[in-house]
């Protein structure tokens, strides 16, 4: 668990050359107040700009430093993971940025990009993104998970649930895929120089052996009989090998693109269907009344039959579409299906080589014991030569059964991949954790008297339900509203973070949360959760509404400007100092 400690700033933003610091374990709940622009989110903009190097307002790094002094914007954040110490400083004009642990310094990489992948991924263990989604609920540039797109609500979601391993290993199975592949085409040319290599030394052994015994001659007769059999069935294994080299990369290819094109369909087929759900019940609106229900303003039959065709129009223009998504979609699968077949097909060549293989060995086998036979006769010219071709022969099985093994690993690797994608095992580890996160969700939805069912699939694509059994978007709600699913959501995310103990963190920042589109009711909900936090949080609550607030937290810190300088003025029960 991240325990942030300290943080402290000077010439940042509108603060002077003063060190501004503020104990962040003061006490459980802090209030911080004061007028607009006064400083009160400067605060935040320190931590996330010390952390990430960047701020959580949508400011650019040069406004970052107090335009007045012009240089020596420091920020320095200190927090613990353990038993180890931390503390992180960040420098504009001089620019500057460290690291330490334990008051010692951790070597810094030659690229700062590689040293901020130091402290995400080994420190902290979570990126921008995740931090202002378990840390910050804020109104200024924060993104709630919900206007979030897929991508990154699945990267906030493996973060939390500590599974971003899986997206490395497929990384390096990559890499070693493409290391494979090398290998096997190494493997095949050494195959075909062994093979000349046989031919060469068979030539020279027919015509240089003379053998008069009828016996030999027979055996020798014997013998051709396998070579011959035996370079029929290696010129059908090469054939095989080749035809398998040539077409698994494409089928494989060609079947997960499939796969995708399909995916993406029924996501279309899915927001068509959204989409002629709202038509119908816009259209059954307009065909139901003739006044507006919220207003009781009469509603022109002129105007009622123009939205009616509009979203008859609408409605054949999103079946028409549907329709050419459905046919689309039984194309793929039919394709699908061939692609299957291809690949099924290529795993037939596959098991022929090994049987091919098999029978090679009897073969050989079998010339080696007449010609065993033969060396014990009188005739010993040539025992050096063949010596040599069972050498070359040797060679040449190893070589085969290497590269039998490197194209089953191939075929390994491939199935790992597939378990490695979003769509495997990522997938199943999420499903595990769905029922607990939306089960959380509608606790706090319902503590902050929010009465829906909210559900996310695996997707991360929402579905919310009325007590009607209506069916809404997030976006439906008015901004009370949403800010009651995104409270629910942050509180949700701390949830999961401590019972996986991935990115679990003591601080938690709400700002002006309670100035924007709560209600008197939707605050007092809040505070409750607010209340019911563990005793290690702390919890800071940034709004210039303080006469509302005032007496509900155990800690008050009151920004005001001074010479259009930040300065802290008051501070309650705090150790914080200016």
């Amino acid at each position: 668990m991240i325990i942030f400690e300290k943080v402290k700033w000077k010439n940042f933003l509108s603060t002077g050359n003063t060190f501004t610091e503020i104990n962040l374990r003061s006490s459980k709940s802090t209030l911080v107040v004061g007028q607009n622009g006064a400083g009160k989110s400067t605060m935040l903009d320190a931590v996330s700009f010390a952390l990430f190097g960047k701020p959580h307002r949508n400011i650019n790094k040069p406004q970052l430093i107090n335009s007045v002094n012009g240089k020596n914007c420091v920020v320095e954040v200190q927090f613990s993971i353990g038993k180890n110490k931390f503390r992180v400083l960040r420098g504009i004009n001089p620019g500057s940025f460290e690291i330490w642990k334990n008051d010692q310094m951790i070597n810094q990489s030659s690229h700062s990009k590689e040293y901020q992948r130091i402290l995400e991924q080994n420190i902290l263990k979570l990126n921008h993104k995740s931090f202002h989604q378990v840390v910050v609920l804020g109104s200024s540039s924060f993104i709630p998970f919900m206007q979030l797109s897929a991508a990154h609500r699945r990267e906030v979601i493996e973060d939390l649930l500590d599974i971003n391993i899986f997206s490395k290993m497929n990384v390096l199975l990559r890499e070693k895929t493409n290391t494979l592949r090398e290998s096997i085409r190494q493997v095949a040319y050494d195959i075909d120089i062994i093979k000349t290599r046989i031919e060469t030394q068979q030539k020279y052994i027919k015509d240089v052996q003379v053998l008069t015994n009828a016996t030999i001659e027979t055996k020798n007769i014997k013998i051709k009989e396998a070579q011959s059999k035996i370079e029929k069935i290696t010129l059908e294994n090469v054939d095989l090998s080749d035809k398998v080299s040539e077409n698994l990369p494409e089928a494989e290819e060609k079947l997960n693109s499939l796969n995708d094109q399909h995916k993406k369909l029924l996501e279309y087929q899915a927001q068509f269907k959204q989409q002629m759900s709202s038509v119908a019940k816009e259209g059954k609106f307009y065909e139901d009344n003739e006044s507006c229900p919220t207003c009781s303003q009469d509603i022109s039959s002129e105007l009622r039959q123009e939205k009616l065709d509009e979203a008859k129009a609408k409605a054949k223009e999103l079946k028409t579409a549907m329709d050419r998504a459905t046919k689309k979609s039984n194309d793929i699968l039919t394709a699908i299906q061939g692609a299957t077949d291809a690949l099924s097909e290529i795993r037939g060549w596959q098991s022929d080589i090994l049987a091919n293989n098999k029978e090679i060995g009897r073969l050989q086998g079998e010339i080696r014991d007449l010609t065993a036979e033969i060396n014990n006769s009188d005739v010993t010219d040539l025992k050096q030569a063949k010596i040599e071709l069972d050498n070359y022969e040797s060679t040449k099985r190893s070589l085969q059964e290497k590269k039998l093994n490197l194209n089953e690993q191939q075929q390994y690797n491939s199935v790992i991949s597939e378990m490695l994608k979003d769509t495997g095992i990522k997938t199943k580890i999420i499903k595990q954790y769905l029922p607990a996160i939306n089960k959380l969700v509608n606790q706090y939805l319902q503590v902050l008297d929010f009465f829906v069912h909210f559900d996310l699939d695996e997707s991360f694509q929402e579905t919310i339900r009325s007590r009607h059994r209506d069916d809404f978007t997030y976006d439906s709600f008015s901004e009370g509203e949403k800010q009651r699913i995104d409270l629910s959501l942050l509180f949700t995310w701390r949830q999961v973070a401590k019972m996986k103990n991935s990115i679990a963190t003591n601080l938690l920042i709400l700002d002006e949360t309670f100035d924007s589109s709560l209600d008197a009711d939707g605050v007092e909900n809040l505070l409750k959760i607010l209340y019911t936090l563990p005793d290690e949080t702390n919890v800071f609550v940034i709004s210039h509404k303080g006469e509302i607030l005032d007496g509900k937290f155990e800690n008050k810190i009151e920004f005001y400007k001074d010479k259009n300088f930040s300065k802290i003025k008051s501070v309650q029960n705090s150790e914080t100092v200016v």
